[in-house]
């Protein structure tokens, strides 16, 4: 598959927000972490039944892989930001997030998750032991 480029549709939405950036760009917000990792952020929505909340939407961002084949290395995820009666009420209002509170609440989430230590390529393929991971 080969990559492109489609020009932003202005018309679709707001695009200081998470979800007017997504349908504007017709992809995902990016964000570089603090930790060195770049990010890409989902809107994603769970069935709740907690109390009066049916469901709750939140924030998935996935951590990207910086060296080796591309993909995803992990990810870290907020806590339940909307609620709605509908899947599609609570995404509608999460989606109304601005962009600069969605960069915050992954700083946060970053400094509250274990520590990832990315090493080079030839720190990774040698063993603990120093032997180059010969057995």
């Amino acid at each position: 598959m080969s990559g492109r480029h489609l020009a932003p549709d202005f018309t679709r939405g707001d695009v200081d927000t998470i979800g007017g950036y997504a349908a504007v760009h017709a992809r995902p917000a990016a964000f570089d972490g603090s930790d060195g990792f770049a990010y890409s952020v989902e809107l994603c929505v769970d069935a709740v039944r907690d109390g009066e909340r049916a469901y709750g939407a939140y924030l998935l961002f996935l951590r990207w892989r910086r060296i080796g084949s591309s993909g995803v290395a992990g990810h870290v995820e907020t806590p339940y930001l909307a609620w709605g009666d509908t899947p599609a009420e609570a995404l509608a209002r999460l989606g109304a997030l601005p962009l600069q509170d969605a960069r915050e609440l992954l700083e946060l989430r970053i400094a509250a998750s274990e520590p990832v230590t990315p090493r080079p390529w030839w720190d990774a393929m040698r063993a603990d032991d120093g032997d180059g991971g010969a057995a």
